[in-house]
């Protein structure tokens, strides 16, 4: 049987038919949020195993909402003038001399910048040691981990988020995972903070370049579970300032500090 979508000007009557409609996964727009002050740029209610991926300027606060629970929101960050500049995750431990994110922590680049500073965190289980999944490992718990199957990984999903911005497989680097957290115990074992949580967890980032943010929201690489589990994500950005000269974030640490001044030298020039 021939679809009516088949004859042009059908087409166009189903599609003008859609205007309005709104799904439960989607960039509002113009960006409005009941619970959000400010002037808001970004509004998106992110699917399970969806992506996004947004330009944000300098001082923008990007929160994230874990709304049901189970959400895994692996991110990728790059410097939106020289993406060559990207998270540098070994760093953003290392030099805070801290295996564990939080409020009050930084992420560094690989050109020791602070890219963002956590704001505000109530969750507490995050996860900087075991990156994205990719197509093998879902395909191993899941059976399948194609891009466009049942089950799509993290890793392939950053490939269309990077993809808007001109960048590729290359440029898919390792990730922080929100939400799901990975503890190291005394011997040296990996411990999975999987879930599910209490629904609603929260986390305030700031933005402290220019940076391009892409975010995964599937299963955590370590999940036992057999099922594909993942409930929606939501990202709500408005317009804000960096830190300035008083911040506690920026002067909580010499190496913070060091870090915000190599940021701030980016932006005399």
């Amino acid at each position: 049987m021939t679809s009516s979508t088949a004859d042009p000007q059908a087409a166009r009557a189903h599609a003008r038919a859609m205007a309005g409609m709104v799904a439960e996964a989607m960039p509002i727009l113009p960006p409005v949020a009941a619970d959000a002050s400010g002037d808001l740029v970004w509004e998106e209610t992110i699917a399970p195993a969806g992506y996004a991926s947004r330009r944000v300027a300098r001082g923008t606060r990007l929160r994230l909402v874990d709304l049901g629970g189970d959400a895994c929101a692996s991110m990728l960050v790059f410097n939106a003038e020289t993406p060559t500049e990207r998270l540098n995750v070994a760093d953003t431990l290392k030099v805070q001399w801290n295996g564990y994110l939080g409020a009050g922590r930084l992420l560094l680049s690989d050109m020791g910048r602070v890219m963002m500073s956590i704001l505000e965190d109530g969750a507490g289980t995050h996860d900087a040691f075991c990156g994205a999944s990719n197509q093998a490992s879902n395909a191993r718990r899941y059976g399948d981990g194609s891009n466009y199957g049942a089950q799509p990984n993290a890793r392939d999903r950053f490939m269309l988020g990077v993809a808007k911005h001109g960048l590729g497989r290359k440029d898919v680097h390792p990730c922080i995972n929100w939400f799901k957290g990975v503890r190291i115990a005394g011997n040296g074992d990996t411990e999975p903070e999987i879930g599910p949580f209490e629904p609603g967890r929260t986390l305030v980032l700031r933005a402290e370049m220019e940076l391009i943010v892409v975010i995964a929201n599937c299963p955590h690489v370590l999940d036992p579970r057999a099922d594909y589990l993942t409930t929606p994500l939501r990202a709500t950005a408005w317009r804000g300032e960096p830190a300035g000269e008083d911040d506690l974030i920026r002067t909580a640490t010499p190496e913070g500090l060091r870090a915000f001044l190599n940021t701030e030298d980016l932006y005399r020039r």
